[in-house]
Order: structure tokens, then sequence, then C-alpha cells
């Protein structure tokens, strides 16, 4: 999941949970609207913490190989 992703439920939670006054038989849509929140929340959150986590690349790379030196003779 990612940022948008959680943005998204975010978004829906709030609606569901603070802006819609119908009734459906079976479903609380308030408790609905507020696991949403709850869901997109952490997912940005998580989405954060391995976004900040992530080196790039070549930070794998194998540092005890000795590095090649290129001599040019000037001619």
């Amino acid at each position: 999941m990612g940022i948008g992703v959680g943005l998204i439920l975010i978004a829906a939670g709030a609606i569901l949970a603070w802006a819609v006054n119908a009734t459906a038989s079976g479903v609380d849509l308030n408790a609905v609207g507020y696991i949403l929140l709850v869901v997109g929340i952490i997912g940005i959150l998580l989405s954060m913490i391995f976004w900040s986590s992530w080196a790039g690349p070549g930070y794998f790379t194998r540092s005890d190989r000795p590095r090649r030196r290129v001599i040019e003779d000037d001619l």
C-alpha cells in the first residue's frame, strides 16, 4: 500500500465516519469509516518507514573488493 492508497482510505473513512447520516441494516457505517481511517493511517506510516529505510542502488555491493585504478599515460 502506498501513500496514495492510504490517503484515499483516509478520505473515504472520514466521509463515512462524519458526513454520512444514512443507516444500513447489518452495517454500522460510522464504524466502517473509523476502520478505514485507522487502516489508511497505518498504511501511510508503514509506507513512510519502509520508504526511508530503502538505501538505493549500490548500497548492498561488496565493499571488501579492491577498486581498480586506471592510470592514463599522456603521450
